[in-house]
């Protein structure tokens, strides 16, 4: 009785650590943190970048086979958050890919820089609600 609760507990633990993209991060030039109520800028494919910010890393979100909770806007909303904890206030998709018949999840690379600017200013993504 005890080995069938032990299995279904270690099923249960990877059940829920199993369901949310993946996401590598390399920091070369972390900031300061930023206040949750500090703008940051979400800037797909095509913004451009503004002139002389500081590249503060990289994220990367992979499917980790059974991801949810993966479109284009809860990872942009989850990239934003890492950010803020990093301190950079624009996030610069580099690479994306869309879900196919592969994997249900958007597969971002994404830059993190911190920009002494007023980000609100800059044309960027619009996050909306799902």
């Amino acid at each position: 009785m005890k080995a069938i609760f032990k299995i279904l507990f270690l099923i249960l633990i990877v059940g829920f650590t199993s369901c949310s993209p993946k996401i590598k991060s390399n920091f070369t030039n972390p900031q300061p943190t930023l206040a949750s109520d500090e703008k940051v800028a979400l800037l797909d494919i095509e913004h451009k970048l503004p002139k002389n910010p500081i590249k503060v890393g990289d994220l990367r979100f992979q499917d980790s086979g059974f991801s949810t909770d993966c479109s284009f806007n809860s990872l942009m909303n989850q990239a934003r958050i890492e950010a803020r904890k990093s301190g950079a206030n624009i996030v610069k998709i580099v690479e994306k890919k869309e879900p196919n018949l592969w994997s249900s999840c958007y597969r971002l690379s994404i830059e993190l820089y911190s920009y002494n600017g007023d980000v609100s200013s800059l044309p960027q993504y619009k996050l909306t609600l799902d």
